[in-house]
This record gives structure tokens, sequence and C-alpha cells, in this order.
């Protein structure tokens, strides 16, 4: 493992997936947890001793051998088989705004980081499109995976690294809850206050209202009551959780 080379311009976890990698890949397609944390733990002594300086600006939460098994009940995905041939990150369409790409949110699972995987922006920015469960050889469905560290980090109150994007979900889910269906220019309307930014699309809304793109009132379904009953289930799980 060539750690000490790796130590100058990318972050500690940068340096834990790069190593990581190389230590593990070769020996099975199936990471065992135990493994895991003391790869974690061992690159991070390596990286305090050759730049101290470096790491406390990227400093890295100790490892949580129990998180990964967390994921993996929840998501319903075995992912300790992926071997990061990175063809999920390949096909997917967001991967270049993407600090860690799909493969990496899964090895800092994989290592037991969970702040670094909750608080990071991939998460957020996956559309649950599946281009990457589809291209997986694994056939692991990333997107669940994705789903279920989303769901845990609302869950726990961890800082949101996209919070325009929590924010334009949760008016969605808002719409469906009152209507049973997507009112798209109240959604909108509703996400712009939010924002704080009401003027910066305008001209495209005026567009789409003349050509009947944006109905003015919402549509709904008769029994919206059993919409209802879905999401007050839904907290009732999480409950339970």
């Amino acid at each position: 493992m060539k750690v000490q080379k790796s130590v100058a311009g990318i972050s500690a976890a940068e340096i834990i997936f790069i190593a990581g990698g190389d230590a593990l890949n070769r020996r099975t397609k199936e990471l065992d947890l135990s493994q895991c944390a003391i790869v974690a733990v061992v690159i991070m002594t390596i990286t305090m001793k050759t730049n101290p300086s470096q790491t406390s600006e990227n400093h890295l939460s100790q490892p949580n051998i129990n998180f990964c098994e967390a994921v993996v009940r929840r998501s319903g995905e075995n992912f300790r088989r992926c071997y990061h041939c990175q063809s999920c990150g390949s096909g997917c369409p967001v991967s270049q705004a993407m600090t860690y790409r799909p493969n990496g949110v899964i090895r800092l699972v994989q290592y037991g980081l969970k702040s670094e995987a909750l608080e990071c922006s991939d998460i957020w920015l996956c559309m649950g499109c599946n281009t990457c469960s589809t291209a997986c050889p694994m056939a692991i469905d990333i997107a669940a995976v994705m789903t279920a560290l989303r769901e845990m980090a609302i869950e726990e109150g961890v800082r949101i690294a996209e919070p325009g994007i929590f924010n334009f979900h949760q008016e969605v889910l808002n719409s469906i809850h009152r209507y049973g269906r997507t009112h798209k220019l109240e959604i909108m309307m509703r996400y712009k206050l939010r924002q704080r930014d009401l003027f910066s699309d305008m001209d495209m809304g005026l567009r789409m209202l003349a050509k009947r793109k944006l109905d003015l009132r919402p549509s709904k379904i008769i029994n919206k009551a059993q919409i209802r009953k879905l999401f007050s289930a839904k907290v009732q799980t999480r409950k339970k959780r």
C-alpha cells in the first residue's frame, strides 16, 4: 500500500478507499467487517503520522463495525460482495458531481465510516435511476443502498449535505399527502419559498403555464384517507426501528 504518496492532495477518507481496495479486493469478493475496521484504523494511524496537519483538517470518525450490518438490513442488499470494479460509476449520470461515486459510498459503509457516509452529498445526488444497479456484475441494488442511507441520515438528524434536494423531496411528499397526487405548480412555489429563490425560473414557469404544462388547480384522488394511512404506517415503521 503506497499510503505515504497518496496523503498529499486528497482527503483521509479517499486514502482509505484507495488503499483499502488494494489491501482487500484481491483476497475475497465478500469483505469481512472486522478486516474492514482494522484496515480503516491502520490507515488512519499511518495518515496521522505521515501528515498530521492534513489529518486534522480531514478528520475521520471512528469506524462503527455495526453500521455496515445496519445498512445491509435496512436496504436488503448484501453489498459486501462488491469488489469495486466501478461499473456503477461509469454509467451513473451524476458521477462527475459526486465526491466518492457509488462504489466509494459503499466502501465508506463497508469500513463503518458512518458520519462520512451519512453526511456526504453523493447519497442525495443519486437520482434512483438504477443505472448502477443494472450495470453491477454482482447484481447489487445500489440505488436501494442509497435510499437506505438517506432514510438513516434523516432519522438520525445528521447534517444534510444537499438541503435543496431534501427540501424538494419533502415538498413532493407533502403534495402527495395532501392530494394523493403531485401538484407541480404548488410544489415548485413552496420549494422556491423554502429556498428563498422566487424569481430565478419564473420565465420558464410562465412558458410552461402558457403551454398548459402546469395545472393551476390540483388534481385530487377520491379516497385521500388511504394515502394518509400509507404515510402513518411509514411513521409507525420508523418508530419501531
